[in-house]
Formats: C-alpha cells, sequence, structure tokens
C-alpha cells in the first residue's frame, strides 16, 4: 500500500489510530481467503480485524466470527483439525438497493410473474 492511501486510509476504516495501535500492541494471527488480517493484543485482552477493502463485518467468515467474539479460544491458524460446519456459507455482500435485493411475495418492486398466485383477493371498486 503506498503512503498516501496510508495517510488517508479512513475511508475504508483503518484509521492512523489503528494502524499505530496495531503496530505497538498488535500480534498478528492469521489472514482469511478475503485478505482480512488478524490480530490479538500481546496480552490476550483484545482481538480485532483490519479489512481488506471496505469496513463491513459481514466480510468475516463464521471461523474467525467466532474467535474474534471469545467464542473459540484458538484461532482457525491454530486449529488443527477445524472442519467448515454444514450450514456455513460462504460470504455475499448486502445487496440491499440492488437489483439482487430481496423482494418478498407481494412487494411491489418484485417483478411480476404473469399467471402468479395471489394468497388474497384484491378489492376491485364498481
Amino acid at each position: 500500500m503506498g503512503l498516501f492511501s496510508e495517510l488517508f486510509a479512513w475511508w475504508k476504516g483503518n484509521t492512523i489510530g489503528t494502524r499505530l495501535f496495531t503496530w505497538r500492541k498488535g500480534e498478528r494471527v492469521g489472514e482469511d481467503g478475503l485478505g482480512n488480517l488478524y490480530y490479538r493484543e500481546r496480552n490476550g485482552t483484545r482481538r480485532w480485524v483490519t479489512y481488506a477493502s471496505l469496513s463491513e463485518p459481514s466480510q468475516i467468515p463464521p471461523e474467525w466470527h467466532a474467535w474474534l467474539h471469545f467464542l473459540v479460544a484458538l484461532p482457525p491458524t491454530e486449529e488443527e483439525d477445524y472442519v467448515p460446519r454444514s450450514w456455513e456459507k460462504a460470504h455475499r455482500p448486502n445487496m440491499t438497493g440492488t437489483y439482487e435485493a430481496y423482494r418478498p411475495p407481494g412487494s411491489v418492486l418484485r417483478p411480476r410473474v404473469k399467471d402468479q398466485p395471489l394468497d388474497y383477493e384484491p378489492w376491485q371498486p364498481k
């Protein structure tokens, strides 16, 4: 990363304060498939992540989320036999505001399907 982007990294969420704190007190623990870096304080009281791109918490994989929130003691990099659970899914960004956003049946934004069955009878004026 260049000096300019390091100085003005606040729009990605990794501020100069975070970088200095990480350099001074942090111990790198690992990296996930998205490029996010995970740290812990040398005495083990705090854990945090620096994001590779935008600061979006939904980009943290389930195994790292459990470690960040002290649900497990060992990070996935130190576990010997970590196997993802069958219900753990890959990251999908928040699609709100895009064409792929979830639109429940009956929503005015849902694309019309011809001959779509209705679960109610619409009122028609006489």
